[in-house]
C-alpha cells in the first residue's frame, strides 16, 4: 500500500479513507511522532496511545463545527498533525512554534485551551449549554483520561452533566485497565441494543401497557424496573455513570478503528449525555514507550533505536528533594510525604519504596492532598506536600482555610517554581509567591543551590511551626553557588558588599545577580548582593540597612512583578519612610508563552546582560 500520510492535511482527508487505509495511516503517524518527539522532546507515550482514537473522532465528527475538548491537552499531537499543522511539528514546544497543548490561537480546530487535568467535562458541558441556548446544532465531545477522574472537578461536572438533557458525549481514554473479552463483548452487545431506537420505543410501549392494567399496572411497572435495575447491576460495567444519568457504552478497544467509528456514530444518535469507555495502551507501537510509559510520558530528546535520552542534564532539584526526604524520614518517623499523581516527577519514588506506609499518592486531587495533609498534621505528623507550582494553584482555598487559619505545620515543596519553559502558559510556575505572600501564618523560602535547599528542608521540618513553603525551579542547579552562614529564622544573608546599588536576588536568581555584578564591576559599579532566603517574612532590617547605604535597589525574582518579592520590598521600605530608586526584574502582567528558560529570560529582558544595562541606565 502506498503511503497515506503525505496526502493527509486536514480532517476532510480522513473522511475519504477506508478502514484499511486508516490503519495504515495510524502506523505512519506513529513513526512520524516518534521521530519528531525524539528531536524536540515532549509527551510521547500518551499520544502514541490515542492515534486510532483521534482518527476515529475526526472520521465521525466534523471540526471545527463539532467541538472536541481535550482534557490535559498533552494528548493532542495526533489531532494537531491531522488538522493542518504537521508541517510545523518540528517546531513543537519551541519559542514561536507549536504549543504542546490545545491553543485556540493556533487553529480553529482547537476550541478550548487545556493544560491542567479534570477540566474538559465542565468546559464541554458549558459549550453544550451555550449551543442549546442559541438553538444551534453541533456535537460536543470531551476526551478525558482515566487519571483525570481522580480530580474532584471531573466528578462535579459529571454529576451536573448527568442530570442534563443536553446532547453531550464524554469519552474516557482509559490506558490503565486491560480489556476483558467476555465482559467487553457483552458490554458492547448491550450498548448496541440500548442505542437502537427500537429499544427505546419498545421500553416505552411496555411501560405504557403495564401502567394501564387495572389495579396491578403501576405495581407491575415498578417491579419490572426494579428487576431490570438488579440485572443491570449484576452484568453492566460502568454502572456508576449510568446512575449519574449517562448512557454508558463500553469498554471498547481503543486501537480498533472500525469499532471506534461504529460506537461514535451510534453515540451521535443518542439523546442526552453519553459516556464512552475506551481502553488504550500508553506508548502503543513503540516498544520502549510500551515498556516504560512513565518515562516516555514527558521526555527530553532521545535516541529512537535505544530509547535513551540523548542529553543528560545530571541531577535536578527534584532528585535532591527526594534524596533528602529519605534521610529526614529515617531520622524522624513523623515525616510523611504526599503527592498528587507525581511520585516520579517530584522525586519521591525512592521515598515511596523506602517508606510505603508513609507515602501517599492521592491522584490528581490537589485540593484533597492539602486538606489530607492538614488532617495528618492535626494528629502530630509532619506532612510534606510535593506539588508543582502551577498545580498547587488549584488548592488555594484549602491552603488558606484548612492549613493556614489553623496554623498547621504543613511543608509545601513547590516544584517547578518560576519559568518551566517548553510547556508554556498553563504550566509556568510564576504565581506562587503572589498567591501565598498575603496568606497569614505562611512562611516562604527559596534556596539558591542544593546545599541551601537541603538545609532549608531540614529547617522547615524540625525548626519551624505553621505552614512553610519552599519554592525551587525545574531542572538542574548548582551544588554550592556561594558560601553562606547557617539558616536562622527569617534572616537573609549578605553575599557581597558594595556601595552603588543593592541587588536582592531570590532563589535561582542569585546566579543571575552574580553575573550582573560582574558586568557592573567592569563598568566601575560596585553592587551589593543580598540573598533574602525568606521571601516571607522579609529580613527588612538587612535590606533596609543596605538600601540606606547604596540609595538604590534592584530586585531579581523568577515570578511576577505583581504581588511578588519586589513589590513586597518596596512597600515595606516605603512604610519605613525610605526614599529609594528601585527597579524590579520579574515577569510582566501577562501569560508567558513556551520556549526554553534562557530564551524567555532574554525575551523579557531578564538575562544578566539586559539587567545590567537597565541598572546602569537607572544609575545614570
Amino acid at each position: 500500500m502506498d503511503a497515506i500520510f503525505p496526502g493527509v492535511n486536514s480532517p476532510e482527508d480522513i473522511k475519504k479513507l477506508n478502514i484499511r487505509q486508516l490503519e495504515r495511516l495510524a502506523w505512519e503517524i506513529r513513526q512520524f511522532m516518534i521521530k519528531g518527539v525524539s528531536r524536540t522532546g515532549g509527551h510521547l507515550a500518551s499520544n502514541l496511545g490515542v492515534v486510532e482514537l483521534t482518527l476515529a473522532l475526526h472520521k465521525v465528527f466534523t471540526t471545527p463545527r463539532d467541538r472536541i475538548i481535550w482534557d490535559v491537552g498533552h494528548q493532542t499531537y495526533v489531532h494537531k498533525i491531522i488538522t493542518g499543522r504537521k508541517e510545523r511539528f518540528n517546531s513543537l514546544r519551541k519559542l514561536g512554534g507549536l504549543s504542546g497543548f490545545p491553543k485556540v490561537q493556533e487553529s480553529p480546530h482547537d476550541c478550548f485551551n487545556t493544560g491542567h487535568s479534570s477540566t474538559a467535562i465542565s468546559a464541554a458541558l458549558g459549550i453544550a449549554k451555550g449551543r442549546d441556548l442559541k438553538n444551534e446544532d453541533y456535537h460536543v465531545v470531551a476526551v478525558v483520561g482515566d487519571g483525570a477522574l481522580t480530580g474532584g472537578m471531573a466528578f462535579e461536572a459529571l454529576n451536573d452533566a448527568g442530570r442534563s438533557t443536553s446532547n453531550f458525549i464524554v469519552i474516557l481514554n482509559d490506558n490503565e485497565m486491560s480489556i476483558s473479552r467476555n465482559v467487553g463483548g457483552l458490554s458492547r452487545y448491550l450498548s448496541k441494543i440500548r442505542t437502537e431506537p427500537i429499544y427505546f420505543k419498545v421500553k416505552e410501549d411496555i411501560d405504557l401497557i403495564l401502567k394501564k392494567i387495572p389495579a396491578i399496572g403501576m405495581s407491575a411497572a415498578r417491579a419490572l424496573n426494579r428487576a431490570k435495575g438488579s440485572i443491570k447491576y449484576m452484568i453492566m460495567p460502568g454502572i456508576i455513570f449510568e446512575e449519574l444519568g449517562f448512557k454508558y457504552l463500553g469498554p471498547i478497544n481503543g486501537h480498533n478503528i472500525a469499532e471506534l467509528i461504529e460506537v461514535f456514530s451510534r453515540a451521535k444518535t443518542v439523546k442526552g449525555p453519553v459516556f464512552i469507555h475506551v481502553v488504550t495502551q500508553k506508548g502503543k507501537g513503540y516498544s520502549h514507550a510500551e515498556r516504560q510509559p512513565q518515562k516516555f510520558h514527558g521526555i527530553s530528546p532521545f535516541d529512537v533505536e535505544t530509547g535513551e535520552i540523548t542529553v543528560n542534564n545530571g541531577g535536578s532539584y527534584s532528585d535532591c528533594f527526594g534524596q533528602e526526604m529519605v534521610k529526614l524520614a529515617e531520622a524522624d518517623p513523623r515525616v510523611v510525604a504526599i503527592t498528587a499523581a507525581m511520585p516520579d516527577g517530584t522525586g519521591l519514588l525512592p521515598f515511596s519504596r523506602k517508606f510505603p506506609n508513609r507515602f501517599f499518592d492521592v491522584g490528581i486531587a490537589e485540593q484533597h492532598a492539602v486538606t489530607f495533609a492538614a488532617g495528618l498534621a492535626r494528629t502530630g505528623f509532619i506532612p510534606v506536600v510535593a506539588i508543582y507550582s502551577s498545580f498547587l494553584q488549584r488548592a488555594y482555598d484549602q491552603i488558606i482555610h484548612d492549613v493556614a487559619i489553623q496554623n498547621f505545620h504543613v511543608v509545601f515543596a513547590i516544584d517547578r517554581a518560576g519559568v518551566v519553559g517548553e510547556d508554556g502558559e498553563t504550566h509556568q510556575g510564576l504565581y506562587d509567591i503572589a498567591y501565598l505572600n498575603h496568606v497569614p501564618n505562611m512562611t516562604i523560602m527559596a534556596p539558591v543551590d542544593y546545599s541551601e535547599f537541603r538545609a532549608m528542608l531540614k529547617f522547615a521540618l524540625f525548626n519551624m511551626k505553621g505552614p512553610v513553603a519552599i519554592r525551587y525551579p525545574k531542572g538542574r542547579g548548582p551544588e554550592k553557588l556561594v558560601d553562606t552562614p547557617p539558616i536562622q529564622p527569617w534572616r537573609g544573608c549578605l553575599v557581597f558588599e558594595g556601595r552603588d546599588v543593592t541587588l536582592v536576588a531570590a532563589g535561582s536568581e542569585l546566579a543571575t545577580a552574580l553575573k550582573v555584578r560582574e558586568y557592573l564591576s567592569n563598568e566601575g559599579i560596585s553592587a551589593e548582593i543580598i540573598n533574602p532566603r525568606f521571601i516571607k517574612p522579609l529580613d527588612l532590617k538587612l535590606i533596609s540597612s543596605s538600601v540606606k547605604k547604596t540609595g538604590k535597589v534592584a530586585v531579581l525574582e523568577d515570578g511576577t512583578v505583581s504581588g511578588g518579592l519586589g513589590s513586597s520590598i518596596l512597600q515595606s521600605l516605603k512604610l519605613e519612610g525610605n526614599q529609594v530608586k528601585a527597579r524590579l526584574f520579574a515577569f510582566p502582567d501577562e501569560f508567558i508563552p513556551h520556549g526554553t528558560r534562557d530564551e524567555l529570560f532574554k525575551l523579557y529582558g531578564l538575562d544578566p546582560e539586559s539587567i545590567a544595562g537597565d541598572i546602569m541606565r537607572m544609575l545614570s
